[in-house]
């Protein structure tokens, strides 16, 4: 669930590599990943940076740009706008009531076409990569909304470490069968590590699949619908049966994906992920995600921020409930939120439903990535504005 036509990939860079010398030590993974002229490893968000002498059309791209003195005033004007034309209030609930139902039409339409090489891993996430060094020792790596495999195909294709378990999840049924159909799944050719892929949905409270079956099952009596708003009203008529189906199973405080055991994952990245939940369903996925960790393990975050270019092109008549701003639906019917650094913040130093005396997670890193993207021709001006997180469960 965590891809979409318009998903960004991380900075790039200018900058160019030391020789090498004889005395070199035998390169890395992570050193492995770099391009001809890529930022070394460590980087963090990029390093093409743009100085008052140069001219911004120069190149496509800057990393860590200021932003004009009028940007926030203009993009609050057209969250006013949002603000003032939201969703139809009759079909809120049908957005919703299955989420994961409009990421599988995503996945059927675009298959494994969406696939992206996410190269720039090593540099924000060399946590994550490390996992796959040679010498790294028994790692289990969780991804959560693996999508086509955007983060563990490139990691399993040059992992050098024989005791790494990759497991990838997304509560798109489809995601997951496109993931198991590629020919490096479960091991890539050079036969190390391996690769475990199930559908999982981050918000969910009990392991039980019984009311994700339930939820199936009527999607099966539905009558063929042609369009999202069709949809939506029928997931809407459909939403009340859903949450008066009977559950026998016991209740859990927690759900992990199949394989997964608590306090057993020493990486998990979530890369454009929580956007597409709820902000209701933060905190159940934010203690899944801690229940699945060691203690002292990582969980790695990059997601839209607020005022981000994606967030300015919403038309009107996609804010689903002006009560929560910046929670919006795209045409395909897939939802989309853009955070502040307090959302992380609140979500991650939040008790834990084990201990209400004791916080989740260590924030270690909280940045704000700015990149400036430029049109030549048009001689226009566009900002992406991504949120990057790194905490240790404490």
């Amino acid at each position: 669930m965590s891809d979409t036509i318009d998903q960004p990939e991380a900075s790039t860079s200018t900058l160019s590599f030391i020789e090498p010398t004889m005395e070199t030590k035998k390169p890395s993974v992570a050193d492995k990943w770099v391009k001809p002229n890529g930022p070394p490893v460590g980087s963090t968000f990029g390093a093409r940076l743009l100085s008052d002498e140069q001219d911004p059309f120069e190149h496509n791209a800057w990393d860590h740009v200021t932003l004009p003195e009028d940007f926030n005033l203009k993009a609050e004007e057209i969250m006013k706008l949002h603000h003032s034309n939201p969703v139809n209030e009759k079909l809120r609930d049908g957005y919703n009531s299955k989420p994961a139902e409009y990421w599988n039409k995503f996945y059927s339409n675009h298959e494994d076409g969406f696939f992206k090489d996410r190269g720039w891993l090593r540099l924000e996430f060399p946590e994550l990569v490390a996992c796959s060094e040679a010498d790294a020792g028994p790692k289990t790596v969780l991804e959560v909304g693996c999508g086509a495999g955007n983060t563990v195909f490139p990691l399993l294709m040059r992992n050098e470490n024989p005791e790494l378990n990759i497991y990838a999840t997304d509560y798109s049924s489809k995601a997951v069968q496109v993931v198991k159909s590629n020919k490096m799944y479960p091991k890539a050719e050079h036969g190390l590590g391996q690769l475990h892929a199930s559908v999982w949905d981050i918000t969910s409270k009990s392991s039980s699949s019984s009311s994700t079956k339930t939820k199936t099952d009527i999607l099966k009596n539905d009558k063929e619908v042609t369009s999202v708003e069709d949809s939506i009203i029928q997931n809407t008529k459909n939403l009340s049966i859903t949450n008066n189906s009977n559950n026998d199973d016991v209740e859990k405080s927690y759900s992990l994906p199949e394989g997964i055991k608590p306090n057993s994952v020493d990486v998990i990245s979530v890369i454009f992920v929580l956007s597409a939940l709820h902000p209701k369903e933060w905190n159940q996925a934010i203690h899944n995600l801690y229940t699945a960790l060691k203690p002292g393990g990582l969980l790695l975050i990059r997601d839209y921020g607020r005022h981000d270019l994606a967030q300015l092109r919403i038309k009107k008549n996609r804010l689903i409930d002006p009560e929560i701003p910046n929670l919006y639906i795209r045409g395909d019917g897939t939802r989309v939120y853009f955070f502040e650094q307090d959302d992380f913040t609140n979500m991650l130093s939040a008790p834990s439903n084990h201990d209400p005396d004791k916080r989740m997670f260590d924030i270690t890193q909280l940045g704000q990535d700015r990149r400036l993207l430029v049109n030549r021709k048009e001689k226009k001006q566009m900002y992406r504005i991504w949120l990057q997180v790194k905490a240790k469960k404490l």
